[in-house]
């Protein structure tokens, strides 16, 4: 573990070099520890794959003290400690018009289109981090037999809501962007919304279930997000 500066009111916590559930599971312990017990001139907290974002008030707390603070906290052990975890269910038609890619990923694989549905809705998946867009989940877990490379044109427009593969990783597009990730489905609810009281659905640390709906119930899921009463089921485990 190491601390960075990041201009002159805020320090990364490196935990490591590598995307691991093990490294991830301590940055979010030390984002939830500042979140329930904050820390007196700490201001934000962003976390990342393998590292924490700190902003502090300098007239409050010295960068020194801080890191001090900071690296207590980090040295607690884990083993004893079992966070709950919180699972969004997110709906997806899968192919059609909304996978236009799913073609692509049967020939990369080898699988049908019902063996990538099975086996993409038959994971949860880690959140590590947001990023890129307001609510694009980076997410840890995909099997590798999904594996399939990004497009090597990457289209100047991607739907708002779409599902997507990129390597060894799959995620969802919350709003209409360039991107090069091979498209298998879309959601019909908003990641995120910033008319909403919670604009994001989800954060760092939760789990999302990708649950197959058909092209009728994604319209009517559609409509009901549309005029705010559709809330995606979630679990507590």
């Amino acid at each position: 573990m190491r601390f960075l500066t990041a201009g002159d009111c805020a320090l990364v916590i490196e935990f490591g070099n590598e995307i691991s559930g093990a490294l991830n599971a301590r940055v979010k312990h030390v984002y939830d520890w500042l979140k329930t017990k904050p820390i007196q001139g700490v201001c934000e907290t962003v976390p990342t794959f393998r590292s924490l974002l700190v902003y502090y008030k300098p007239e409050l707390i010295s960068f020194k003290s801080l890191c001090e603070k900071l690296e207590k906290i980090s040295a607690e052990d884990l083993d004893c400690k079992t966070a709950p975890k919180r699972i969004i269910h997110i709906p997806v038609a899968y192919g059609g018009q909304f996978g236009e890619d799913t073609a692509n990923v049967c020939a990369h694989t080898g699988l049908s289109e019902k063996e990538i549905i099975d086996v993409h809705s038959g994971t949860d998946y880690l959140i590590y981090m947001l990023g890129f867009l307001p609510g694009f989940p980076y997410l840890g877990g995909m099997d590798k037999r999904l594996n399939t490379p990004r497009l090597k044109n990457p289209r100047t427009k991607i739907p708002e809501g779409s599902v997507g593969i990129g390597g060894e990783q799959t995620g969802i597009y919350p709003l209409a962007s360039p991107g090069g990730w091979q498209l298998i489905g879309r959601t019909p609810v908003k990641p995120y919304d910033p008319s909403r009281e919670t604009p994001f659905l989800y954060k760092a640390g939760d789990y999302i279930r990708f649950v197959p709906v058909t092209f009728d119930e994604y319209k009517r899921i559609e409509e009901q997000a549309a005029s705010g009463v559709y809330v995606c089921a979630e679990e507590i485990l």
